[in-house]
């Protein structure tokens, strides 16, 4: 399985800031160690033009450039610099490249990714782009070019934040199902409109949330009856976790695993490709955060060995 990294773009944050930007090096330290089926490699930049499926190209600019005002780097929760606009552009291509790599091998990651709080003319909560939203739209345009067919995609975002920016970007989409199940008083609060939202109380633990889960899962397949997605891109979020700082909810990390193992198994069962992005984690213990997300890479892999063994592979979405 191909993962794509780009985490020596390491932004200078100031001191004391909460963001884990260290998690991302000790995650790719443990995949290279722990998990040698996964073929580590170097994030491709998107370029201006990609970006723009999904952005305002005066925004991409304010990026690119250093426009952007004070009030908008509060919003998105980092300074602006160049390796801040640098890291966002990898981020974004490792997700492109990882979403190519799956609609050939079944599967394949991004060792961060799922940026969801992006909006096309701004960002947000630490999203700078939104990377799953540019994936998407790139995607459909080259599946388009190569077999033209349309690519239905599906968005299956657990991180416990909703996907706002997803969901905003999408909204008069039809191709494009976002699935958001996320903590009910949690960040954003104000929520954009997914597809389909699922909102859970604080403190929920394993068994509700597998529940909650399943019947998510059921109500995408019957809205996609005749027409199934060809395309998943899952947020596996770790911050359900119940030892997370800003995540509400609490699910452990054996629940955290048969959720990802959920996930896997449906899209196995119909032949879809997903394409696996990391979402958010900020973990009390760091070690702790890493862990959950090497399982979920790990499990990701058993996926993939499961499409090797099918005898046709990619479906032809209608």
């Amino acid at each position: 399985m191909r993962a794509f990294y780009s985490d020596h773009f390491v932004l200078p944050l100031p001191e004391g800031h909460r963001f884990p930007m260290g998690k991302y090096a000790l995650l790719r330290d443990r995949v290279a160690s722990e998990l040698p089926e996964v073929r580590l490699c170097p994030a491709p930049a998107a370029s201006d033009g990609e970006l723009a499926l999904a952005h305002e190209p005066v925004y991409v600019s304010a990026v690119a450039e250093g426009w952007l005002t004070q009030a908008q780097q509060r919003e998105i929760g980092f300074p602006w610099s160049a390796r801040m606009a640098e890291r966002a552009r990898r981020s974004v291509g490792a997700t492109i490249a990882a979403a190519r790599a799956a609609l050939e091998d079944g599967v394949a990651a991004t060792l961060a990714g799922g940026t969801h709080h992006a909006y096309a003319d701004k960002g947000s909560g630490y999203c700078v782009f939104n990377d799953v939203a540019v994936a998407a739209r790139l995607m459909q345009a080259e599946w388009h070019r190569r077999r033209r067919a349309l690519l239905r995609v599906a968005v299956v975002d657990l991180d416990v934040h909703q996907g706002n920016g997803t969901a905003a970007i999408f909204r008069d989409d039809p191709t494009v199902f976002t699935l958001s199940m996320h903590g009910a008083r949690n960040f954003p609060f104000r929520k954009e409109v997914s597809d389909l939202d699922l909102e859970l109380p604080d403190g929920c633990e394993d068994e509700p949330y597998l529940d909650a889960l399943d019947g998510a899962l059921n109500q995408l397949w019957h809205r996609h009856e005749g027409r199934p997605p060809g395309l998943i891109f899952y947020l596996a979020g770790a911050d359900p976790y119940r030892g997370d700082r800003l995540g509400r909810l609490r699910l452990s990390v054996d629940g955290l695993a048969e959720r990802d193992r959920r996930v896997f198994a449906a899209a196995h069962a119909r032949g879809i490709p997903v394409v696996v992005t990391m979402a958010g984690g900020y973990g009390r213990v760091i070690e702790e955060t890493v862990e959950i997300q090497r399982r979920t890479l790990s499990l990701a892999t058993g996926f993939q060995q499961q499409w090797n063994n099918r005898s046709s592979h990619v479906p032809t979405p209608a």
